[in-house]
């Protein structure tokens, strides 16, 4: 069904979505529908307030994007307003979200050779990036009209400079592989109680993995404490079977860590190892503080996370800046509160559990 013919309903009472035409949405928290409306709309909004009885939520480029990288496509973005929407979806709100869910996947970032390759099938779009000044300087060189070529160290700028000017880049250029460290999850606690990852913590472990292909390995992962992020991340390192560095915001954090994996995995004492103010052991597991990691002394070991198949920072919020000072030291798998980002060498993917305005 076209959305001409979906939005000849122009009034539907029973649903609990007023969709308006800056793209914001209000949702009735008291309609019976409101519950799968809200899980529908979280793929592809965000969530900007949330009083007793009204949330609201608003599309952006960037939120859209995310859900087209996640997999949804436009239809089913625009099936879910017409499904719960109470008025009429205004046309314009249509129009912006295929011009933006379109506009993903147009440019592809991919490995030729030893080459880092930004590529698209429109000549046109490629004359408008090399005519950008900020696109310009991580420009090698021009390989054809279609493609160009990137410096490897310049991986993350030119995904974050593309964003900004409209085109996100779908980044199919793999990753580094790490040095192989087998071990797996435990069935057991150390009470004997039973241990088993949850159903939603092993389907978040599948959409970062993505099978092991080029498509995974990257992405954000939100929820409330308690909800066991760290379970999922030691799910991930279970299916990457890689050494690993995980990048706690303090001591404490990192010596949970540490019981976490010592309790639920075959993983030894001797295989995980503290990089801190009181410990420097490197181990096929090292789990440190972004503090020690950008304040290393000259004489202290030097950890290459180049051999990490799998970096983890368990962060927050409030301390963005300092990692986005390590995150220029570093390099390998990230993770922010949980959430894993892979890269390339020196070239990293950052995003943040929470709202950040650039």
């Amino acid at each position: 069904m076209n959305s001409q013919a979906r939005s000849a309903n122009l009034f539907n009472p029973a649903n609990p979505l007023i969709v308006q035409s800056d793209r914001s949405l209000l949702l009735e928290v008291d309609n019976p529908n409101a519950a799968a409306c809200r899980d529908r709309l979280a793929v592809f909004c965000d969530l900007i307030k949330s009083p007793e009885h009204i949330h609201t939520y608003r599309m952006t480029p960037l939120s859209l994007w995310n859900a087209r990288a996640a997999g949804m496509d436009a239809e089913e973005m625009e099936a879910t307003l017409f499904e719960f929407a109470k008025y009429d979806v205004p046309s314009n709100v249509i129009a912006d979200l295929r011009d933006y869910v379109g506009r993903y996947g147009r440019l592809k970032l991919v490995h030729e050779g030893s080459a880092l390759v930004l590529r698209t099938d429109d000549s046109i779009l490629m004359v408008e990036i090399l005519h950008n000044k900020t696109i310009r300087k991580y420009v090698l060189r021009q390989l054809d009209e279609y493609s160009i070529e990137i410096p490897l160290i310049e991986r993350g700028r030119i995904k974050q400079a593309l964003i900004k000017i409209g085109f996100p880049v779908e980044d199919l250029a793999g990753y580094v592989v790490g040095d192989t460290l087998e071990f797996s999850l435990n069935k057991t606690l150390p009470n004997g109680a039973p241990f088993r990852v949850r159903t939603y913590q092993s389907g978040a472990a599948d959409a970062f993995w993505a099978g092991g292909s080029v498509r995974g390995g990257s992405g954000v992962l939100v929820l409330p404490c308690g909800a066991g992020k760290t379970i999922i991340g030691i799910e991930v390192m279970a299916r990457a079977q890689m050494k690993t560095l995980i990048v706690a915001t303090g001591i404490t954090a990192a010596r949970q860590w540490k019981q976490e994996l010592l309790d639920k995995t075959t993983l030894t004492a001797d295989q995980v190892g503290e990089y801190s103010g009181e410990h420097k052991q490197i181990c096929p597991v090292t789990i440190a503080t972004y503090q020690v990691l950008t304040a290393r002394k000259s004489k202290e070991p030097k950890y290459d996370s180049r051999d990490s198949g799998v970096d983890g920072l368990d962060a927050d919020l409030g301390e963005a800046q300092g990692f986005i000072h390590l995150a220029a030291h570093q390099c390998g798998t990230l993770n922010f509160g949980g959430n894993f980002f892979r890269q390339h060498h020196f070239n990293v993917a950052i995003t943040f559990p929470g709202r950040i305005n650039h």
